[in-house]
């Protein structure tokens, strides 16, 4: 049965008269309030409906009147006290006293007494309630409005149809799921399968709404099936993406509805990019654990695969640092963005932005200057310049007097040169000729407040007759490695291109360093971001992007850190409306900012190990009624059994998520 015959099937789920066949009774309440129900229930009656596990969706109907269909929700949390429990462990210990067998078909024990133990107390959370309207339409609503007498009600537990209509549950929507949802698991209660391997799975849905231009949160301990969510959702997101139907490089938007990113059926109107931070490689490289394929392998045809290394199959992710400058720059920037030496923020303040005025013969003659003390700095560094360099920048007669370099940079020199002539020039500073300048030109002195950051760093001199005692330019050689002669166009561009086509780029980061995997997944969401906030303001529309990150510990902002201007903050709190989605995984809760956790949508939690973690979720939606759960189950037999609460869905869901495999 395909997924769109199973959905349309759903609409047709008669919850009043399907949740309450008599097989599936499993007791009455005996209080009642706006958040708990307490159960009366029985061992023969939990017999009958296959065991009720902590989690376990049931349903009160009300039934005292004729022509009233309502019904709570509820969720089965842990066992309450009858008021008859203390006559009953009485009567236990008693008979236990006496050495009489209580239990199995020797028991002597009467019928009656045998009957009284068997009862039991539940306590429950009401998680909402269903109830028809006027047009006779099945709503949701996730609160009781009013609740009778205890006696009034019956409960059971849903399954099959039933359980998938509570499982698969929109908000905003009477019907749940529709033609473009796609299955990701099944309803899971328990570690513990005695009885469910036996029960027919029940699929549990996602929605491309919930997902595309959200925040997805995925916590768990290592091995957990953090990596195998991500690849399902990955996998999910290709098939959404390929019922797109236009291209957005094409688009001229005239409303907005046009600026709509789906389309009438609830596709996205353009093809989804996505782009996969990989930091431990499984992406971007074969591996073991899904059975030979790899995302790249499962969709070579639509991954582009870039590393900070060369390897074969791979785009060098490097910079041009002669050609490109300013973004080579920012790359300098961000690598010496931990480094708070006065000399050194000064050098990262440099404005190397070309005028823009192309009349304003003063400001290029400035600009030439900065760039050619910048670009032998990185020359001095070890950035191997290309075949036949040269920079070229104003001079005159008088300052060579001064200088007596026997150098005429006007006609260009290569960078050996010029770096020796900007020496001469810093070390010549105090000479009467510049002090002259600054007479003759109004105050201005020769060198600018930005040309002196660049002559301080190219010479490790701070002082014009002092010794060469700071490091300077030996600090750029920490990111030589990312530097290339042989990249036409930057990688931020064709890595943009590609994501507004619609199709799957990694970034492989495994083999870098810490700081260079920070330093090239901040650049790149940067520029992606940017790229999404002009387009917003020119009033064209974005495609959807979906940005993926494993081990988030290593990249994220860390919950104490309150600069909310880093870039994975404005994606998470910026991006909805820039049709950026933010998929992010790790192993601890307390680890991510806080700000992020507060934007985050959709929840993915697995096996937690401690209670600081747990402590930590419960912040966050109905999840503290999974609390002792998290911690109990074994990351090693319960791979993939997760507490999911996605953006409309209006409960968590526990949901054992689906094996990822080749198509």
């Amino acid at each position: 049965m395909s997924i769109t015959t199973a959905i349309s099937e759903l609409a047709a789920v008669n919850l009043f008269k399907e949740g309450k066949k008599s097989e599936t009774f499993v007791g009455r309440p005996f209080y009642l309030d706006y958040d708990k129900a307490f159960l009366l229930i029985a061992d023969a009656w939990k017999m009958q409906v296959g065991g009720i596990p902590q989690g376990t969706f049931l349903l009160a109907f009300y039934e005292n009147e004729e022509n009233v269909y309502e019904s709570m929700l509820l969720r089965a949390l842990r066992p309450t006290k009858l008021p008859t429990d203390n006559d009953i462990i009485g009567s236990m210990i008693e008979y236990y006293k006496d050495n009489l067998k209580t239990t199995g078909k020797q028991s002597q024990l009467d019928d009656f007494t045998r009957y009284e133990f068997s009862f039991s107390g539940l306590e429950c959370r009401i998680v909402g309630t269903f109830y028809t309207s006027k047009d006779s339409t099945t709503i949701f609503g996730a609160d009781v409005e009013n609740f009778y007498s205890a006696h009034n009600y019956r409960v059971f537990k849903p399954g099959g149809r039933v359980l998938e209509v509570i499982a698969n549950l929109r908000d905003g929507s009477n019907i749940p799921g529709n033609e473009c949802d796609v299955r990701l698991g099944h309803v899971r209660y328990s570690s513990s399968l005695r009885f469910q391997e036996n029960m027919e799975d029940v699929p549990v849905y996602v929605s491309p709404s919930d997902f595309l231009g959200k925040r997805t949160a995925l916590f768990g301990m290592t091995r957990t099936g953090k990596s195998n969510t991500v690849k399902k959702i990955i996998q999910a997101t290709v098939q959404i993406s390929a019922k797109a139907r236009e291209d957005v490089s094409t688009s001229t938007p005239d409303s907005d509805e046009a600026l709509n990113p789906f389309d009438g059926s609830g596709f996205p109107k353009y093809p989804v990019g996505q782009i996969i931070f990989d930091v431990n490689g499984e992406y971007a490289n074969a591996n073991m654990q899904d059975e030979g394929t790899a995302i790249f392998e499962l969709f070579k045809e639509q991954v582009t695969r870039y590393s900070v290394l060369e390897k074969p199959g791979f785009k060098v992710m490097k910079v041009n640092f002669y050609k490109d400058i300013l973004q080579g720059f920012e790359l300098v920037n961000s690598y010496l963005a931990d480094d708070t030496a006065d000399y050194v923020n000064s050098f990262k303040a440099v404005d190397l932005a070309q005028p823009e005025d192309p009349t304003d013969h003063a400001a290029a003659t400035r600009y030439e200057r900065k760039k050619a003390v910048y670009l032998c700095c990185l020359y001095q560094a070890g950035f191997r310049a290309p075949l036949g360099f040269k920079v070229k920048f104003e001079s005159n007669k008088e300052l060579e007097e001064v200088l007596d370099s026997g150098i005429d940079p006007s006609k260009g020199i290569d960078l050996e040169r010029a770096s020796n002539w900007f020496s001469l020039v810093w070390n010549n500073y105090d000479n009467q000729y510049f002090t002259n300048y600054q007479s003759k030109h109004q105050g201005r002195e020769w060198a600018d407040e930005d040309l002196k950051a660049l002559l301080i760093f190219l010479t490790r001199k701070k002082s014009i007759r002092g010794s060469a005692s700071i490091s300077g330019y030996r600090k750029l050689r920490g990111i030589i490695n990312q530097h290339t002669d042989s990249v036409s166009k930057p990688f931020q561009e064709e890595i943009i291109e590609t994501l507004r086509k619609g199709f799957i780029v990694i970034i492989d980061l495994s083999q870098g360093d810490p700081q260079i995997q920070r330093l090239y997944s901040e650049r790149i969401c940067q520029k992606i971001f940017f790229d999404a906030m002009n387009n917003f303001i020119q009033n064209r529309p974005n495609n959807f992007i979906q940005f993926y990150f494993e081990e988030t510990h290593n990249l994220f902002p860390k919950k104490e850190d309150k600069d909310f201007s880093q870039i994975y903050n404005r994606v998470a709190k910026e991006g909805a409306k820039l049709n950026l989605g933010l998929i992010y995984a790790t192993q601890e809760v307390s680890s991510i900012s806080s700000n992020i956790l507060k934007n985050t949508q959709n929840w993915f939690i697995a096996h937690l190990n401690n209670d600081d973690e747990v402590k930590e979720l419960r912040k966050y939606y109905d999840f503290s009624d999974f609390s002792e759960s998290l911690i109990k189950f074994s990351a090693a037999s319960d791979k993939g059994f997760v507490r999911m609460k996605t953006y409309s869905n209006p409960f968590v869901v526990p949901v054992q998520i689906d094996r990822f495999l080749a198509r």
